[in-house]
Parts: C-alpha cells; structure tokens; sequence
C-alpha cells in the first residue's frame, strides 16, 4: 500500500499504544498564532525569515527563545524575550482548531481501547490549558507529557521512552504520530513506529527516516498496524468537519482569502473533496474541490480549483464561497502541485 509516493511498512508488529504530538500534529497551535512573532519582531526593526522558521518547528521553547534572540540579533535575554513573547500565545490558544482527522483518529482510538498518550516539547501546563479548549480532549489521553517531565525533550528519545513506561508498553509496540523533524528523530531513537503529517509541505521529502508520510491526518489507515478500522465512510466518502473558504476566483483557481474565519483549511490540508458553492448570483451548487499547494525558489502558496458540477466553469463570477463537508482522496502524484486536477467521473458521482 502507498501514500504520497512512500511504502508502509508490512505490518509484522502489531502496534498495542498509540502517542501523538500535539502542535502542528493535532492542534492548528500555528495558524492561530501566526502573526506573535511577526508583530514582536516588527517592534525591534526585524523581518520573519520564513526559512529559518520552518526549521524552527517542533523546538522546546527554551530552544526557541535562544535561537530566536541569536539569529535577529535582539537586545534582549532569552528570558526577557520569553515573559515578551508568551502572553499573546496565552491569548491566541484559545483560538487554535483541530486539525482535520484529529478529533476523528483520537476518539476512534480511545472507543476501542487503544492507549493514548499525548507527548509535546511544550511545558506540561501549557499542554493542558492548550487541550483545555478542545471538547473532551482531557478524558482522550492516558498520560500527558510535556518536556519538564524529562531530562531532554525532542529529538531526544526521553519524553517517548517515559510515555510508553507510564503506559506500561514496550516501546517497540508504541506508534508515534507527529509533524516535525525533531519528533520523528526521538521517537526513531526510542525505537518506535512513526507517522509524519509534515506541517510544512515543502519539507515532505526530508522524512525519509519515517515509517509512513501523510498529507493529512485523514489519510491515516489504522489497518496496517494492527489497530481498529474506522467505521465513518459512506459510499467512498468521509465526512468531515465543515470547512468554509471564500476568497475570488482568477484563472479557475480560488483564492483563499478567509484567513480569520475559524473553520477554514489548515496548511496541511491537500486533498479532493466536496461540498457546496455559492456564487454572487446566490445560487447554491454541489462542488468538487482540490487544495494543493504551489511552490517555487522564491513563494509558496496554496491552490483551490473549484469544479462545479451540473454546471458549466467557465465563471460569470469571481467571488465565490465553498462549505466543505466530505472527503473523498488525496492527490494523485501528478495533482500534487495542482497544474490541474483530474477530475474523475468517480469524484462527480460521489459528490
């Protein structure tokens, strides 16, 4: 079986707990804060390198402060950045959705007695105000770890090792799914299975020490571990969490310009699914929809082309809105950067 271009593993070891990152793996932590460090910057004369950030992902926070006041060069302490900083992430968490699949892989999970642990390099009391806002997220979890827990937090091995302990399985049997390089590596170095669901699309490639690598976390097949299938498909499409996007149309292609509406698409998502357009004229029509990504040496954007069905595409109108509530694929190879999507005749009969 194949995703996104990467083998599985063939499943000799049946996987008896399941441990999850939380930011950027379960939690949209990143688009809810997004703008913190571009404001704070701006105060000191500074610029976000978008680069440097990316690399950034999945650091201890002690980590984070250090490099962040060393690579712009900021007269301030590591400290004194910090007690800055925190306060508007504080007010931001409340506003960080689930990514999509999350709610849906986690609870499965805890219905059938699967053991879960939630293992992040954030400090343990930032972990559970962050869950905090998230329905039912506190009861999911059999152990919660944060990075003050153990002598070392990712790429290091320690808060893996430890939640397994406390889980009382052998880290062998122990599945790790998480979104950054760091993770990867710890929980490669505990000895453990790893599903990566890479918040940046760009550095898909970088994980090849990786058992499986998704695009998003609605792909994920629990089968091939050993773990319960999920039950929610219906007729070849899933259900999802409505997703609203609306934004102008210029070329066929969508541009996404709904960055404050809570429920819009999270970076990870690159997909086919469907859902429900409206056009200035009001009209309401059922819709295909693809969201990819588009990325060269110098920008990176996402790419939504709508395609509606019993009607023609060629748009009178360039303002569009699109509700989102099934699934129905991931990119094939050749859609990944979105040049065009194949819009199959399976796709149209499903929606």
């Amino acid at each position: 079986m194949t995703c996104c271009g990467l083998e599985t593993h063939s499943a000799g070891t049946r996987i008896l707990a399941v441990i999850l990152d939380l930011d950027g793996t379960l939690l949209d932590t990143e688009r809810a804060t997004k703008d913190i460090l571009k404001d704070l910057l701006r105060k000191y004369g500074k610029v976000v390198d978008r680069e440097m950030e990316d690399n950034r992902f999945g650091m201890m926070h002690k980590e984070f402060t250090e490099t962040i006041v060393k690579d712009y060069d900021l007269p301030l302490t590591p400290d004194q950045f910090s007690n800055e900083i925190l306060p508007f992430y504080h007010q931001r968490w409340p506003l960080a959705s689930a990514l999509p699949g999350a709610n849906r892989l986690i609870r499965h999970l805890h219905k059938h007695g699967v053991p879960l642990a939630l293992a992040s390099n954030s400090r343990t009391n930032n972990i559970e105000e962050k869950i905090s806002h998230q329905q039912g997220w506190k009861e999911l979890f059999a152990i919660v770890l944060g990075s003050d827990q153990v002598n070392a937090g990712k790429p290091s091995p320690d808060i893996f090792l430890e939640a397994a302990k406390r889980i009382g399985v052998d880290p062998g049997y122990c599945l790790v799914i998480e979104d950054s390089l760091v993770g990867v590596m710890a929980a490669k170095a505990a000895g453990m299975k790893v599903v990566v669901v890479p918040s940046v699309q760009t550095q898909a490639d970088r994980y090849s020490v990786t058992d499986f690598v998704l695009l998003l976390l609605l792909e994920f097949q629990p089968e091939p571990w050993g773990l319960p299938a999920f039950e929610d498909w219906v007729m070849n499409a899933l259900p999802i969490e409505p997703m609203h996007v609306k934004g102008l149309l210029q070329k066929g292609f969508l541009l996404e310009v709904a960055d404050d509406v809570p429920s819009s698409l999270a970076d990870q998502v690159s997909k086919v699914c469907f859902g429900w357009a409206k056009l200035n004229t009001d009209e309401i029509l059922k819709v295909v929809v693809g969201i990819g990504w588009k990325w060269d040496s110098c920008t990176t954007r996402r790419l939504i082309q709508p395609l509606l069905i019993g009607k023609s595409n060629k748009f009178v109108s360039d303002h569009f809105q699109v509700l989102l509530v099934g699934f129905i694929r991931g990119l094939r190879d050749k859609e990944k950067k979105l040049i065009d999507i194949e819009l199959v005749e399976e796709d149209k009969l499903i929606t």
